[in-house]
């Protein structure tokens, strides 16, 4: 009754200033739509690629960060560690498998362990557009992307004349659970200026057994840009960010307390230059990601033989990098986009085991890598004759690491001298593919195949941060070598929408990360130890999507999702594949309202490698499936304002999701095997548009 209650009485307020702000809307010209209905998932729009509006209200709840709104995409899982800061995986594969950028920029977190991957520093209200790209089927967003790409971007034209915009909204939610996030723009056909900014907080959440999961967040973040348009053709942008928060973690024995990010940016871009080069741009970013970790700020300080003091760790990292790219039509069916990009990033820690006695901030900071790639770039796309593409692409790759450790950190206390100290280790790898389409002649659809290939090198997780099977350093970890065949088909008829894709991958020196690995510790006898290593795998499944509008203001809405994974070398499952998950859901619409509900099942996964999986987490056990039912209602009082509320998780359902971190002793809190979701928890948007 007290959970109802700390939302009822906000909601009530929000939902009186929605009718207030509604009645304030009536009066103004020119009313912006919106979108009339909850979005509850994504399907492709066109081969292999899915576009999401970040600021939709979405069930479940509106998300609060980049994997959070990745999620109701068929074929991403994420894996949850607390309330906030969850890894997204797509087609079972994590990490930098999966590139993020934001706005064209790569940015990497500074956590060992994971706490702020790169969607941490993702506030989807801040962005216009999510982009999807799965598999290795494009070459124009970095190297090494073999699971896919995912693309945060905000919208970029030039004004036709004088205006202002501004969209707002508010989420309330169960346990504390209050977002708020403002986008401002304004400007006349030569310049604009744009700012947003965004806050979300929440409280612990409790599961659907009503015990209190360590989850609690606050987190904001702020966008300024300013835009040059001297005429159509022409685009200078200069774009700052900033961002911090803390977070709870209910997997590990440390909570994230500080999350700073600072950002610049600049961009140009001229279009039509002549017959042949259609578009030249050019951009160039800075990212400085400073995380502190703690084990006293946000829980109960338990002194344990691992942490026996109040204990700090703050890495850093600096990532810079650069894009140069022109697009060329040599031919009217014929569009090539050539360029050159390339990125470092520099990582550095401090920490202490005594904060009371040996501060950390009075530490110098210590480099352990240095991280440095440039690369090259070419993709076509050949319209060879009506209703037939074909795309193509290819890409190489020049990468350098350096580990600056002097020693190597075998425990909380105590350390190993690094074999590889100052070794400077370099590769050249290759990536690469090409795609058909034909379109079906009066049929509406569009069938694809395509086979890419995808050369990745270790990242700092796996060649730094772990050690090696023989050794304290992973250095002379194997690139990965992945080919990918993708083939699929898109139908429209009438009202019905049907999707499908399959895939089947094959991976060389697949870079496995395995725990509980017992390795020598001098005099101390044995220890425990995580290790990466090289195997082959191979991986097969799909995704099918189905949209029916099977009367008038009614949609069925249904997808599946499975990825079946094996480690060749080791004859035994793929470790942290997601089980095969069905989502159905039913609309309907009306002009100013509409509600549904939402049926998502994920089924039991006892296909595992115990203490076997990637640089996120590693297989815990057998899961059991789960269901888990929704509902959703959107209002719009006028055609600027909506309000939209839900209860996710309707009848309580205890469940966690397979792939998820495993739970964690905390002071306070009951030890779970995995981190459990959410239980029962309702929610209400207001959007307001001027």
């Amino acid at each position: 009754m007290n959970h109802f209650r700390s939302f009822l009485f906000p909601a009530l307020n929000l939902a009186a200033a929605a009718l207030a702000l509604a009645n304030d809307a009536t009066d103004m010209a020119e009313p912006v739509t919106l979108p009339a209905v909850v979005v509850t998932t994504s399907h492709t729009q066109q081969p292999l690629v899915v576009a999401a509006d970040p600021k939709a209200p979405a069930q479940p709840v509106p998300a609060h960060d980049g994997a959070d709104v990745l999620k109701s995409i068929p074929g991403f899982s994420v894996i949850r560690k607390g309330g906030a800061d969850g890894d997204p995986v797509l087609r079972g594969l994590a990490g930098s498998r999966l590139g993020i950028q934001i706005d064209g920029e790569c940015i990497f977190g500074g956590c060992g362990n994971r706490m702020d991957p790169p969607t941490a520093y993702v506030f989807p209200a801040a962005y216009d557009r999510i982009t999807v790209i799965k598999g290795p089927q494009t070459v124009l967003h970095g190297p090494g992307n073999s699971a896919g790409v995912v693309l945060f971007e905000r919208d970029h034209q030039r004004l036709a004349q004088p205006e202002s915009a501004l969209f707002g909204s508010a989420t309330l939610a169960s346990y504390g659970r209050f977002d708020l996030a403002v986008d401002a723009r304004t400007g006349r056909p030569e310049v604009q200026a744009r700012l947003t900014a965004t806050s979300t907080r929440a409280d612990d959440y409790a599961d659907g057994s009503g015990r209190d999961v360590h989850s609690a967040y606050d987190r904001w973040s702020a966008n300024a840009s300013a835009a040059w348009t001297p005429d159509d053709r022409t685009f200078v942008e200069f774009a700052t960010a900033r961002s911090d928060g803390e977070a709870a973690y209910a997997d590990r024995t440390m909570d994230g307390v500080k999350f700073d990010r600072e950002n610049y940016g600049l961009r140009f871009k001229r279009t039509a230059l002549s017959p042949l080069v259609a578009e030249a741009e050019a951009r160039a970013y800075y990212n400085y990601v400073d995380h502190v970790m703690d084990n006293y700020s946000l829980r109960p300080f338990v002194a344990s033989m691992m942490m026996p003091g109040r204990a700090v760790s703050n890495p850093d990292r600096l990532t810079t990098g650069a894009l140069g790219q022109l697009v060329l039509t040599p031919r009217e069916n014929i569009r090539v986009t050539a360029g050159l990009d390339a990125q470092r990033n520099i990582h550095t820690v401090r920490s202490t085991a005594n904060e009371t006695t040996t501060p950390f901030a009075a530490k110098a900071r210590a480099r352990d890598a240095r991280f440095a790639q440039a690369g090259a770039f070419a993709e076509a796309a050949w319209t060879c004759a009506p209703g037939r593409r074909l795309y193509a692409g290819a890409r190489l790759d020049r990468w350098e690491v350096t580990d600056s450790r002097a020693a190597v950190a075998i425990s909380m206390m105590s350390t190993a001298p690094n074999p590889r100290a100052g070794h400077t280790r370099t590769s050249e790898l290759a990536s690469g593919f090409v795609r058909a389409e034909q379109d079906l002649a009066g049929r509406d659809a569009t069938l694809f195949a395509g086979f890419g290939r995808s050369q990745r090198f270790p990242d700092y997780w796996e060649l730094i941060k772990n050690e090696s099977a023989a050794s304290v350093t992973a250095l002379g970890t194997r690139p990965e070598t992945t080919g990918q065949f993708d083939a699929g088909a898109i139908l429209r008829r009438g009202p019905v929408d049907f999707t499908v894709s399959v895939f089947a991958t094959a991976i060389d020196d697949y870079i496995l990360v395995q725990s509980g690995v017992t390795k020598p510790a001098g005099m101390m006898g044995t220890r425990s130890a995580v290790i990466t290593r090289n195997v082959d795998a191979t991986t097969r499944g799909g995704e099918a999507g189905l949209v029916w509008r099977f009367a008038e203001g009614w949609k069925l809405d249904a997808s599946l999702a499975y990825v079946h994974g094996e480690n060749d070398t080791d004859a035994r499952p793929l470790a942290q594949m997601p089980p095969l998950e069905s989502r159905l859901a039913i609309a309907y619409e009306q002009p100013r309202w509409s509600a549904g509900a939402l049926l998502r099942a994920a089924a039991e996964q006892d296909r595992i490698a115990v203490n076997q999986g990637n640089i996120v987490g590693q297989d815990i056990g057998p899961s059991d499936g789960f269901t888990v039912c929704s509902l959703h209602a959107s209002w719009k009082p006028t055609a600027r304002a909506r309000l939209s509320a839900g209860v996710d998780n309707l009848f309580d359902e205890n469940y966690a999701e397979h792939i998820s971190r495993a739970g964690s002793a905390v002071a306070g809190f009951v030890q779970t095997t995995r981190v459990n979701e959410p239980g029962r928890n309702l929610w209400m948007q207001l959007q307001i548009t001027y």
